[in-house]
């Protein structure tokens, strides 16, 4: 593999080995955040939030600018930790699993559940395959067939058939959302059972953004998706279940307002707000 710096952030994976990672397939999990509440110093960005994640679904995170989704995003896979002077109180956890609790490390929690940020960063001085490859490097997994990894990983990332006559060359030479489906290939070499997504549509253009969303919907019966979007219509079309944040008054800490099924969200939601969201009547 190339040489290079590596930015643990940008792939989402972690340092140490987890036992099977990259040869069998983990079973989707089930997330269960219990009254979170963050703060970065003394402010407050998060209130007493609760939220279950099912196996298998997609859950899509609604709400204005700076209501604390990516915060909340973070917490799932102790990202959020890494930033300085941030704190946190509640629970988070993976099957029943604590994920702050001394079972598991940050790096065994980021191993398990992966993330996907919203501008696509595939490592410029990697081939393809190298790119594909690099979560594996990184946590110390083995693979029996590397090759078929790559293939694997690309197919259920919709992007093999576009590059498997290219992967030789540098990540850089995709389009956008080629490289964000690189990106989603290389969270998925590590077998995550969760995969967190932070509007990983946001710098696509309109064909791009379709084929990304039609990738996470075939992935959802692999591996359980949590996603932040602000595109009402990309929330209606990819998500089964969402949650919608929100700020109640400036300078306060985001809540979640509502959550459930999205097609109850978006028809008949229980909180007037969530209705004047969803419409487009603010937000």
């Amino acid at each position: 593999m190339t040489s290079q710096t590596v930015d643990y952030e940008a792939t989402g994976t972690a340092r140490s080995a987890t036992p099977g990672l990259g040869r069998n397939p983990a079973e989707p999990a089930t997330l269960h955040a219990l009254d979170v509440s963050a703060w970065f110093g003394k402010r407050k960005v998060l209130e007493r939030c609760s939220l279950e994640m099912s196996a298998q679904r997609v859950t899509a995170l609604i709400g204005p600018s700076g209501c604390g989704k990516s915060t909340f995003l973070r917490i799932l896979n102790r990202m959020h930790e890494v930033a300085p002077s941030a704190a946190l109180a509640g629970s988070v956890r993976l099957d029943g699993t604590d994920i702050y609790g001394p079972t598991l490390s940050a790096t065994d929690v980021r191993a398990r559940i992966g993330m996907v940020f919203q501008k696509p960063n595939p490592f410029p001085s990697m081939t393809l395959r190298e790119n594909v490859l690099a979560g594996l490097r990184l946590t110390g997994a083995r693979t029996g067939d590397p090759e078929a990894l790559v293939e694997q990983c690309l197919r259920r990332a919709g992007l093999w058939e576009e590059t498997k006559d290219r992967l030789g060359e540098g990540g850089m030479a995709l389009s956008g959302g080629q490289q964000q489906r690189l990106c989603i290939a290389r969270s998925l070499a590590v077998q995550p059972q969760v995969l967190l997504m932070d509007e990983p549509c946001s710098a696509l253009d309109p064909i791009s953004t379709r084929v990304v969303e039609e990738t996470i919907r075939s992935l959802a019966d692999e591996v359980t998706i949590v996603i932040v979007t602000h595109n009402m219509q990309q929330a209606s079309r990819v998500s089964d279940n969402c949650a919608f944040f929100l700020i109640e008054e400036m300078r306060q800490p985001g809540r979640i307002v509502e959550s459930g099924p999205t097609e109850k969200l978006f028809s008949d939601p229980d909180d007037p707000r969530t209705l004047d969201y969803v419409t487009g009547r603010f937000g």
